[in-house]
């Protein structure tokens, strides 16, 4: 196995993190500095920063629906916001969240204590779908319609590309899919052609969707407790 997957097994730290992690030579295989690229031998020890790492016989990953106001951070950045870990009890607030929502936007995050499921949940070679509710503020134009599923917009990171499923004829109650997940890039590809998203809740991420949970309610799928 990879050391960087070993790591991301044995911790809540994703490949990138563990490469980050192994080029600081903070990682050892049987006392010596290990190298990036390097494979764990069967029964070889591995210690990061003093610490021998093993990987867990099994893994916890809870779905929970995050409600508007909370971040997806272990720390709240202002007085106002709360953090998302405040809705949980103490034995699922050391696992690490699977990509994030911003404050204002609602429904499913996943958390883990498994970085390699994270790393693969959220890499873009990966292409996982994401399914979200949104509103804006006034009514979508066709030729922005059109714009956005078919051509894409050009944003600052890149062109963002969603696919519109129109939920009624007023034409701000849009059903989006798409297969990246950039920061706030829903808000931003609509403020592009602008429009405000007044509602952003997601539904779906992979294979896991919300299904019946209600707004700070959680969902164990798999459990190593």
């Amino acid at each position: 196995m990879r050391l960087n997957k070993f790591i991301a097994s044995a911790t809540s730290k994703s490949r990138r993190e563990a490469d980050d992690l192994i080029a600081a030579g903070r990682v050892l295989i049987d006392g010596v500095v290990a190298n990036l690229g390097a494979r764990v031998p069967e029964n070889a020890e591995v210690f990061l920063d003093g610490r021998r790492l093993a990987i867990p016989a099994g893994r916890t990953l809870i779905a929970l629906n995050k409600p508007v106001g909370y971040v997806s951070s272990r720390r709240a950045q202002a007085k106002d916001a709360r953090t998302l870990y405040e809705l949980l009890p103490a034995e699922y607030r050391a696992l690490k969240t699977v990509g994030r929502l911003d404050r204002d936007s609602s429904g499913l995050i996943l958390l883990t204590d498994d970085g390699d499921l994270a790393f693969q949940m959220t890499h873009p070679k990966f292409v996982k779908t994401k399914i979200y509710l949104v509103q804006i503020d006034k009514a979508l134009e066709p030729l922005h319609q059109q714009m956005i599923s078919d051509f894409g917009i050009d944003l600052p990171d890149g062109r963002s590309k969603l696919t519109l499923e129109k939920m009624n004829d007023d034409r701000k109650s849009w059903r989006v899919i798409m297969h990246e997940g950039r920061n706030r890039q829903i808000r931003r590809t609509f403020a592009a052609l602008g429009y405000a998203v007044t509602k952003l809740h997601r539904t779906d991420f992979g294979n896991y969707s919300l299904e019946n949970l209600k707004p700070g309610e959680y969902r164990v799928i798999e459990s190593s407790k």
